[in-house]
């Protein structure tokens, strides 16, 4: 959708019934020039859209009616004021990609720890404090950004997501990790150091599985912290 006189989505799109893809991020080239405050209850009617992009504008909160787009795939909320989501987005069972960097977040949402097919999750720059211990249930998520945040600690569940390949946990406010981390073998250790990022915390005792695993870089970035 473009058009810089537009003021909310037109009345027309949703009767679009067979929409799969629809774009209304202002961060877009060919999508909508103005910053939506409100995303229309009439989503609901676009029962098969498979990808939502809402980055950029100035939503507060999204509607309930969210949770019955079953067939939504990836959806990109990043950039906007929330902080909450709905509890019915625990109904998009076939959601993989979720976007919600750059909110005003402050807990990790129930509501996503019921998306078992999730793949990507991105809550980078939010003000997010704890992780429940039921993110367990995120068992394909093999991609979890937490960038930036207010995390203290993260629970020994998080050690449960044995398909994670990427893990970012940069400037938060992490003392430790969990003994079990190590257990996390899909991180790459061995390889590619920028599977998992540490950057910016205030580390004391990481797990000695960790630092017996992954390179000499690794070894050292864990080891630094005994020392000093």
């Amino acid at each position: 959708i473009s058009g810089k006189e537009l003021a909310s989505p037109p009345t027309q799109v949703f009767r679009l019934h067979q929409l799969q893809v629809l774009e209304m991020s202002p961060e877009r080239e060919s999508c909508l020039r103005y910053q939506m405050d409100l995303l229309p209850q009439e989503i609901s009617r676009l029962r098969n859209l498979t990808c939502l992009y809402l980055d950029s504008n100035n939503l507060k909160k999204i509607p309930a009616e969210i949770g019955t787009l079953s067939h939504l795939e990836r959806l990109t909320l990043s950039n906007n004021g929330l902080s909450s989501l709905p509890p019915e987005m625990g109904a998009l069972q076939r959601l993989q990609s979720l976007h919600l960097a750059n909110n005003s977040l402050t807990e990790l949402p129930a509501p996503l720890c019921q998306l078992k097919s999730l793949l990507f999750l991105d809550v980078s720059d939010n003000k997010i404090g704890t992780i429940p211990s039921s993110i367990r249930h995120l068992e394909k998520l093999e991609i979890l950004l937490l960038l930036f945040n207010s995390l203290e600690s993260l629970p020994e569940d998080i050690c449960h997501l044995r398909n994670l390949c990427t893990l970012w946990l940069g400037n938060n406010h992490l003392r430790c990790l969990p003994a079990s981390f190590g257990e996390l073998v899909n991180l790459d250790w061995g390889y590619s150091y920028c599977s998992c990022n540490f950057d910016g915390n205030p580390l004391e005792s990481p797990p000695p599985e960790v630092c017996s695993r992954g390179p000499e870089e690794i070894r050292d970035y864990f080891l630094s912290f005994h020392r000093s």
